[in-house]
């Protein structure tokens, strides 16, 4: 499997059977000249994870692809040919990969600010997994996580305990958008996830064999 992080929340992920990109949004670069899409899955409905226009360019370039997203980002992509609904506990197939879609709603940002629906997805058994902007568990072994390790919603010792509590093989870092200083944080995680789990941070843009 390889897998390229275009910054933020924003990677893709190639399997023997499928390409899959997910959540193209707009702190994410780098992504937009992508072809051969089997599928754009999108987490949630926040600007940082789905870039409208960027996704139905993406789209008209990949005639394959399907869209896959929660009811409410749905709303804002009205018109969109190829676009599928998803919910937690949904078993997709896309160009031949297997999906699991979790989740459930977006962590908490503070006090009554809005929540929104929040879909992770297993890829391939548990190959690759994106938790969107939650710290909900898979509930499955776990090869490669992204673990987001910034926003408004967490603390970064909630990243670690939550790499912790799944512990993959792999840990991703994402969601580093809005960071001067992404290194520092890669490097705490580094230092307090344990033994067991290896921290990868190839850069943006990096197509790497995990």
């Amino acid at each position: 499997m390889f897998v390229t992080h275009f910054g933020h929340a924003c990677v893709l992920v190639e399997t023997e059977r499928a390409r899959l990109l997910i959540d193209p949004g707009v702190l994410s670069t780098g992504f937009a000249g992508l072809a051969g899409l089997d599928a754009i899955l999108v987490t949630h409905e926040h600007a940082d994870h789905v870039d409208a226009a960027a996704v139905r360019a993406l789209m008209g370039r990949n005639p394959d692809a399907v869209l896959v997203v929660d009811e409410v980002t749905a709303g804002h992509l009205a018109g969109q040919d190829r676009l599928r609904v998803a919910r937690p506990g949904d078993r997709l197939t896309l160009g031949g990969e297997a999906v699991e879609v979790w989740g459930g709603t977006h962590a908490p940002v503070y006090g009554d600010v809005p929540g929104c629906p929040n879909l992770g997805y297993a890829i391939g058994e548990g190959a690759f997994v994106h938790p969107g902007d939650s710290f909900v568990e898979p509930g499955c072994e776990v090869g490669v996580l992204a673990v987001a390790i910034d926003g408004p919603w967490l603390k970064l010792s909630e990243a670690v305990d939550h790499v912790r509590r799944v512990a993959p093989a792999v840990a991703l870092p994402i969601h580093e958008g809005e960071l001067t200083d992404p290194a520092k944080y890669v490097g705490m995680v580094t230092a307090f996830v344990g033994p067991g789990t290896e921290v990868r941070a190839p850069g943006r843009g990096v197509r790497t064999e995990v």
